[in-house]
């Protein structure tokens, strides 16, 4: 089971630039000219959680893996998009694959970089990605309903549901407001999953700023956070000529030497990775021993059968307990061992709800 969060905006505002620091890597092109991204980049980046690193300690673990989130640079966006305009199909289609957006604005005055509407203004080039979104949704949704009535008037059930929910939500799109803020319950999330909603989906506005606003941002990004606020998404600013700047330094006291030239106590691009994965509702749960201390991604609410899954499905089919230590325990006692004569240890069955943090060995027999 992957994570994904796809980083979208209009061209030019350092979209690619951002990516390529996230991944350490060039795999995405950076010019100064729209349309530079066309093809999709993927990089899988570590997630920092400084827990891993104690418990590995703890463990005298060999090696340390940590639980990764996936990024996708997705060409720029310009209006009419959900027309068709300029790369618009493609770039909605992409948007429909991954389970988060990371819509990056452009924050920063710069007139050596074009501008694709001539002046610097996030919250208007947030409105307008926001607003191609919902227009394809509408066209979607409303193809969706034409079906959904037919099936109603032959006494279908489900349709009739599945209908009800189709007509609140374009009611919101209708208003101008995405369909995240559409109140939904339980009964109909299946459904509401089903229609593949882009303004359903989780966002997150990075700031772009000039590198001497890294530290509190500026008048545009706290602009963005106020729209941000109004619209069921989260905001975060960053500098990403920082970030690309931090990449070139290999060894971990030089970074931390540069960002504290530039007062700053970490990098924007952790900030942004656990932003992403809080943004998700992720949780990380974790394994140890002495070969491996390992960080595992699950979603919030995922029992303890599935759980195990994800590091084999035999550890699932042939699922008998959960031994489980909370993280604070393990930490304080000083690792499985101590735990479990200090009574620190529980059983838990496939029902239980993991935890963050909660520190797991599986029993199970196949």
């Amino acid at each position: 089971m992957g994570f994904n969060c796809g980083i979208v905006g209009l061209p030019n505002v350092g979209k690619s630039t951002l990516f390529n620091a996230l991944t350490e890597t060039a795999a995405a092109d950076t010019a100064n000219y729209p349309f530079c991204t066309i093809e999709p980049n993927v990089g899988r980046v570590p997630v920092p959680d400084a827990r891993l690193g104690q418990i590995a300690e703890i463990a005298a673990s060999e090696t340390i893996v940590p639980t990764y989130l996936e990024f996708v640079d997705i060409a720029g966006l310009v209006k009419g998009a959900s027309q068709g305009e300029g790369l618009g199909n493609q770039f909605l289609g992409n948007i429909r694959e991954v389970d988060a957006i990371l819509h990056v604005l452009r924050c920063f005055e710069d007139g050596d970089i074009v501008h694709v509407s001539e002046t610097v203004d996030p919250v208007r080039d947030a409105e307008i990605i926001e607003t191609e979104l919902m227009l394809a949704d509408l066209e979607s949704l409303e193809r969706r309903t034409e079906g959904l009535i037919k099936k109603a008037r032959g006494l279908d059930k489900d349709a009739q549901a599945e209908l009800d929910l189709a007509e609140r939500l374009l009611e919101e799109l209708r208003a101008g407001r995405p369909a995240r803020g559409a109140e939904i319950s339980a009964d109909e999330a299946a459904a509401y999953k089903s229609f593949q909603l882009l303004s359903a989906k989780p966002v997150l506005y990075v700031c772009n700023v000039e590198e001497d606003n890294a530290g509190d941002g500026n008048a545009h990004s706290a602009a963005v956070a106020a729209f941000a606020a109004d619209t069921g998404a989260a905001s975060i600013h960053i500098s990403a000529k920082i970030e690309a700047e931090v990449t070139q330094l290999s060894e971990p006291e030089e970074r931390t030497e540069f960002l504290e030239a530039l007062g700053l106590e970490e990098t924007g691009l952790a900030r942004l990775i656990r932003a992403g994965y809080s943004l998700l509702h992720l949780i990380t749960y974790f394994t140890a021993g002495p070969n491996e201390a390992r960080a595992w991604t699950l979603a919030g609410g995922t029992k303890a059968a599935p759980a195990a899954g994800r590091i084999h499905t035999d550890f699932e089919r042939g699922f008998i307990a959960a031994e489980t230590i909370a993280l604070d325990d393990y930490i304080a006692v000083g690792g499985e061992q101590a735990a479990k004569d200090a009574g620190k240890m529980r059983q838990e069955g496939r029902d239980y709800v993991v935890q963050d943090g909660d520190v797991i060995l599986y029993r199970f027999n196949v």
